[in-house]
């Protein structure tokens, strides 16, 4: 372990990819808690508790709903659309053959069906 962080602080390319990787992450999590203004948080936050399907896609994206922030804009909506893809494909046998057999065309398929559900 302490070998491994001796090769960081000497190798200069390395270190600056841990330090952009480290810098990445707290930007993310600093920009994650600047809420939209638009968005009523507390009119947000009954409706997931009520709703067992919102409540679930909020599980899914790393409560990321309850939190309606400026990162979420970006990314979070293809990610969460992927991840509805994926278990979609879990559960019909369809999109399951059209993905498996139809090799890379499928594979396009798919990620035109989950930006389209973005």
């Amino acid at each position: 372990m302490m070998r491994k962080l001796k090769m960081i602080v000497e190798d200069s390319t390395l270190r600056r990819r841990v330090l952009f990787v480290l810098v990445a992450l707290v930007l993310f999590r600093l920009l994650a808690n600047i809420p939209i203004p638009a968005a009523a948080g507390q009119n947000l936050g009954s409706l997931l508790a009520n709703d067992q399907a919102l409540g679930f896609l909020n599980l899914l994206t790393g409560g990321g709903l309850s939190a309606v922030s400026i990162v979420m804009l970006g990314v979070g909506p293809y990610i969460t659309a992927s991840i509805i893809m994926q278990l979609l494909t879990m559960m019909s046998p369809k999109i399951k053959q059209m993905q498996s057999e139809e090799g890379e065309i499928g594979r396009r398929k798919m990620t035109q069906y989950s930006r389209l559900l973005t």
